[in-house]
């Protein structure tokens, strides 16, 4: 893949967001990575452009090493390639692609369900519980919710890398999930799938507590994720 069909590729993750239902508006970003001329780095959407005007020229390339000194409420980073300002998400991404080798797509979205579940401290404190076998896709029992942190900030970056420890998605607490995979159509699957199952648990809660599987049955679970879905995203 040329940088340019990386580039595609991402402005047509982006705009898909919202008719799959996990994002409205300008919210919401999406980065790739990315090495380019031997340094590590990712590909990354601009901030506050709408998707639909979004053009190849308008993606973001960083470099993935941050420099010492770097002021953890900086707006942008110091080495960003392109005609316009990265996503102001830019830090999540390039700490994530730091700790994370295994992630080469990333997907951050305010999908209505898991939003709303990720604004009740009894989320906070558990997570979205393994009430259905397929919260296994996300890596884990549960579907863990990052504390709060503003926007943009290192805090935020630093909460969501430890939410996200051994799983590949999570919530972040009054703002909305992330998802990793090995490909932009793998960590878009794997958000959307978030959102259904965020969805499923809201449904279920309005009727009364939904029943859990024990450990047992998701250690089943996982066992057989890991013989059928071999490439989990």
């Amino acid at each position: 893949m040329t940088e340019n069909e990386a580039r595609a590729s991402l402005v047509d993750t982006a705009r898909r967001m919202t008719p799959l239902g996990i994002n409205t508006g300008r919210a919401g970003n999406v980065s790739l990575r990315w090495h380019r001329g031997g340094e590590d780095g990712l590909l990354v959407t601009p901030s506050a452009l709408a998707y639909e005007r979004t053009t190849i020229d308008d993606i973001v390339w960083l470099a993935l090493a941050a420099p010492q000194g770097e002021d953890p409420l900086a707006d942008s980073p110091r080495r960003a390639h392109g005609t316009r300002a990265p996503s102001s998400e830019w830090r999540l991404h390039r700490d994530l692609y730091a700790t994370r080798s295994d992630a080469q797509a990333i997907v951050h979205a305010h999908p209505a369900h898991a939003t709303a579940l990720a604004c009740l401290p009894r989320i906070h404190a558990e997570g979205i519980p393994a009430f259905h076998y397929m919260i296994a896709v996300a890596g884990g029992d549960d579907i863990r919710c990052a504390p709060y942190a503003t926007f943009g900030t290192k805090a935020l970056s630093d909460h969501a890398r430890r939410a996200l420890e051994g799983r590949r998605a999570c919530l972040l607490a009054q703002h909305g999930a992330v998802a990793l995979g090995t490909s932009l159509e793998a960590a878009l699957e794997l958000a959307v799938e978030v959102e259904t199952l965020a969805r499923m648990y809201w449904l279920a809660l309005q009727l009364g507590e939904p029943a859990r599987l024990d450990a047992a049955a998701m250690a089943e679970v996982h066992a057989r994720f890991a013989r059928y879905r071999p490439d989990p995203g």
